[in-house]
């Protein structure tokens, strides 16, 4: 029971502390809109992973939502901008 819980406990750490770290390292030394950006890519990015090395073959409804969001950022035009 106690590797349970140790490898529970790493699956925690490698899953969400890391990815926030390195969030906050490149919120901190990129630019906002290369920030944004790159964030706005996330679903596109996983999905090609999930694809790749899980063979998760996204539906026609997920590459509607994921061009629906993209097409949102490409237009979007900042307040007062």
């Amino acid at each position: 029971m106690p590797l349970v819980i140790l490898v529970g406990m790493g699956v925690g750490i490698c899953s969400s502390v890391i990815p926030y770290a390195c969030d906050q390292l490149a919120m901190s030394r990129l630019p906002r809109e290369s920030f944004a950006l790159l964030l706005a890519l996330l679903p596109a990015s996983a999905t090609i992973i999930a694809a790749i090395v899980l063979a998760q073959i996204p539906t026609l409804q997920d590459l509607l939502g994921i061009m629906l969001v993209m097409s949102g950022i490409a237009v979007h035009r900042p307040a007062g901008g």
